[in-house]
């Protein structure tokens, strides 16, 4: 039994130790990270990230759209990594799965009786710097009006032209 409960402490520690190093230095709650010294490749702070993210899923990952935690996550591991925000340039086309997640409080609460888990990571991340551009294609389809989107968010022609223009001006396509 003493054995038993020595084993359980142990492991109940390690986790805690392990729970410890995520963290979310740049955007605070979302993206977490765990930083590595001794890596092959880490970001640089020498070089100017121009990226531009494909939101089109509606799966979540801690509680947020997962595009929006990915496009956190970069930025958290550039910023620990001592990456300018001045180096540092993205690109969110949102499209598809991901469309409703654009809408504003008042529509959301409306169509899905609920707040919206991503308004205050869309928010963190516009402050950022990041440009979120909605797919008008997809908003058309789904009977979205202008009026209703987040006003961090802007309307783009559609997804696919954010995509190529973007990446035609030389950012980089994060899936």
């Amino acid at each position: 039994m003493k054995k038993a409960l020595l084993i359980a402490t142990v492991l109940m520690g390690i986790q805690t130790i392990n729970a410890q190093d995520w963290t979310t230095p740049i955007i605070d709650g979302y993206g977490k990270i765990k930083e590595f010294e001794d890596v092959a490749i880490k970001a640089d702070p020498t070089k100017e990230y121009n990226l531009v993210f494909d939101l089109k899923d509606d799966r979540e990952l801690d509680g947020i759209n997962v595009g929006y935690f990915k496009i956190a996550r970069m930025i958290n591991m550039l910023g620990a990594g001592g990456v300018s925000a001045d180096n540092v340039n993205i690109i969110a086309a949102v499209h598809g799965g991901a469309t409703f997640t654009a809408l504003n409080d008042a529509k959301y609460q409306e169509k899905f009786e609920k707040e919206n888990p991503d308004a205050a990571v869309i928010k963190l991340l516009k402050d950022y710097g990041v440009k979120f551009y909605v797919c008008a294609q997809a908003t058309a389809a789904r009977g979205i009006g202008a009026e209703d989107l987040n006003p961090n968010t802007e309307l783009g022609l559609s997804a696919m032209m954010v995509l190529a223009n973007y990446q035609m001006d030389g950012y980089t396509f994060m899936p």
